[in-house]
């Protein structure tokens, strides 16, 4: 499996205007996008692409199961190493899924921490430099 870097970084958030606050004016983080519709806001952290993720989930904050925060990987081809994981034992949580930038796949770690492998063949000038 080859890793190119991290993509991005989600955190589950109760309220998309409260994390603006937070992220942008409590931080001083500069939103690159959001998308008021899918409850996503997408902050920039430097000069790097991959950002800060906020995603709008009722079950944040609240004790209990709720939803971890997920880091994602970028990698070449996200189905290939959902191929490849499943082959070593480890189980997606869900099929590879479609991104803006490609495909996605999530896996989650034996504490519900969920780790996702992102591609950008859909918007390749995106993507980094593969060694």
């Amino acid at each position: 499996m080859d890793i190119l870097g991290i993509d991005n970084v989600l955190i589950p958030v109760g309220d998309l205007a409260a994390a603006r606050r937070f992220y942008a004016d409590g931080l001083g983080l500069k939103v690159k996008f959001e998308k008021e519709a899918q409850g996503v806001a997408l902050f920039t952290v430097g000069a790097e692409a991959p950002g800060i993720l906020v995603r709008v989930d009722t079950r944040a904050g609240r004790p209990g199961p709720g939803p971890a925060m997920r880091l994602w990987l970028e990698v070449p081809d996200a189905r290939a190493v959902s191929a490849e994981l499943d082959e070593r034992g480890i189980r997606p949580l869900t099929a590879p899924f479609e991104v803006g930038t490609g495909w996605a796949v999530e896996v989650a770690d034996p504490w519900g921490n969920v780790i996702g492998f992102t591609d950008y063949l859909e918007r390749p000038e995106l993507s980094r430099p593969r060694p």
